[in-house]
């Protein structure tokens, strides 16, 4: 689906602007690749384009960052695929309306796109225990960076239809036609009040317990207050900005500024807040800082570890 919302743009490109989708040189001449001229890859292309809705482009660099991280991995993509479903339709269904609205209805590829039904029922919940334990490092490292990612949305985004498509699956009683289709699709957004109303009570009806929907940033930390409470334990100025540089980077709880993938955090310790581009942490960071510089360990070592680069096991180092 990157591949195919690559070339829907380069082929909207090429009917608007021509060839100037490619690459050039500074001495005029193509950039090629395999002898293949280089074209612009999607994140370009969607800035470029700069008409999508930030749902649409929320979900799409969601996309852009999973398949940079899943492409050279050999992971179990069952736990992914039930993760992401949402995110996964909208993601077609993003696609084919951009498709029709740029090259008409003729286009359309509704009748290929297909329904997948999971069957949750059938996963005692000693099944899902044996499978979180069976996690791979790497699988583990996807679910971090979708739950990071989610988590940095604002709420009209992650509502959104066009960032991830939220179903609500109600046995259909009868059919008026029995040549109907089995499943119904409702946009919700379309319906009247009332109904509005009645599909939010059928939301309660199946809920089997409540959700406590935590707010944004509760509880984090900024770098600021870490150093302030850390200052405060020793009773003395022993921590500050580039000291506290010096051991996020050798520990590797978070990427340095203006990495590719910011969200590439340790989020036992850290995350990454998409809106104000920084970072917050919580008290489990703060409590390790205390810890490790009551072990002994001076701020000088860190900082020689620091210059030569070298990232530090911090399951060594914890309490």
């Amino acid at each position: 689906m990157v591949i195919s919302w690559t070339r829907l743009f380069h082929a909207y490109f090429n009917h608007t602007i021509g060839n100037k989708y490619f690459y050039k040189k500074k001495t005029g001449r193509y950039e090629t690749i395999d002898g293949e001229r280089k074209a612009w890859e999607l994140s370009t292309c969607i800035r470029k384009y700069g008409k999508l809705k930030e749902p649409v482009k929320k979900n799409l660099q969601f996309f852009i960052q999973l398949r940079n991280k899943i492409e050279h991995r050999h992971i179990e993509k069952r736990e992914v695929d039930i993760l992401i479903f949402g995110e996964c339709q909208a993601f077609l269904y993003n696609y084919e309306n951009l498709l029709i609205e740029l090259f008409g209805n003729k286009y359309a590829l509704n009748e290929s796109l297909v329904y997948s039904l999971q069957f949750s029922h059938l996963r005692t919940k000693e099944q899902m225990k044996s499978s979180k334990i069976a996690l791979s490092r790497d699988l583990k490292e996807i679910i971090d960076y979708v739950n990071k990612h989610r988590t940095s949305l604002d709420e009209d985004t992650f509502n959104s239809q066009e960032y991830s498509i939220k179903l609500l699956q109600v046995p259909k009683i009868s059919n008026t036609n029995r040549n109907d289709l089995v499943i119904e699709y409702v946009n919700f957004d379309q319906l009247e009040r009332k109904d509005k109303e009645l599909y939010e009570k059928i939301t309660v009806l199946v809920k089997d317990r409540k959700i406590k929907v935590e707010g944004v940033n509760v509880g984090r930390l900024k770098p600021g207050q870490v150093i302030d409470k850390v200052n405060e334990t020793f009773g003395k100025k022993i921590l500050n900005h580039p000291r506290h540089r010096y051991i996020y980077t050798v520990f590797g709880i978070r990427p340095p500024g203006g990495a590719d993938d910011p969200f590439d955090t340790n989020t036992d310790y850290c995350h990454y807040d998409e809106p104000h581009n920084d970072y917050v942490y919580n008290d489990k960071w703060t409590d390790f800082l205390i810890h490790l510089l009551q072990s002994g360990i001076t701020i000088d070592e860190v900082k020689e570890q620091f210059d030569s680069g070298k990232i530090l096991n911090i399951e060594e180092y914890e309490p």
